[in-house]
């Protein structure tokens, strides 16, 4: 794992603990050698982890459309800016560039990159870990939920499983490198008719 995709709030939300998390994050990452891909924006917790990660020299690139370079959110103090045309494009040139994606609070920008690179994996599109730093008890419900789509028969416990939960990003970090992808029939396991 040598560079990591980190999608979060484009605010800092409520709890201050999030902010915290998020520099503590980009410091721990700078340290481990990691390269952060990022949607490059400079506020909120995106800010908070490029700023914290550039504090102690990590390297930092972001990937951000036109239309936001244009609403004047890029961060100008990265190490690379990559600027392209949609969100779509967006998001695909992260996860071709990330090795392993975590999820920091954040709305529903951040939801849906999390499902989007969830379903991804349990498709097989990637083979790459996905972790959830659980700041705060924020994703508590969003947890809940994935246990309960388990529970209703709609996803199986395999698929649940390929996303790693922690609150301490070290321990979290340590999941996610020892990640192997499972297989990939058994995670679809599709009802045949």
């Amino acid at each position: 794992m040598n560079s990591i995709c980190v999608f979060c709030g484009s605010r800092s939300g409520a709890n201050p603990i999030y902010r915290e998390k998020a520099t503590h994050v980009g410091h721990i990452l700078a340290k481990k050698g990691l390269k952060l891909v990022y949607g490059a924006g400079k506020v909120g917790l995106m800010g908070a982890v490029a700023d914290a990660m550039l504090d102690k020299g990590g390297e930092v690139v972001g990937v951000i459309p036109q239309f936001l370079v244009d609403k004047e959110v890029a961060h100008d103090g990265i190490n690379e800016l990559i600027i392209v045309e949609s969100m779509h494009e967006r998001k695909q040139k992260m996860t071709k560039m990330a090795d392993a994606f975590l999820i920091l609070p954040g709305g529903i920008g951040t939801m849906e990159e999390f499902f989007e690179v969830y379903t991804w994996g349990q498709l097989g599109l990637h083979q790459k870990p996905i972790g959830i730093l659980n700041v705060g008890s924020y994703y508590d419900l969003m947890i809940q939920f994935l246990n309960h789509t388990v529970g209703q028969g709609f996803m199986s416990q395999s698929t649940k499983d390929i996303v790693f939960t922690d609150t301490n990003p070290e321990a979290l970090l340590r999941k996610m490198r020892s990640y192997k992808a499972p297989d990939i029939d058994k995670l679809l396991n599709i009802e045949r008719t």
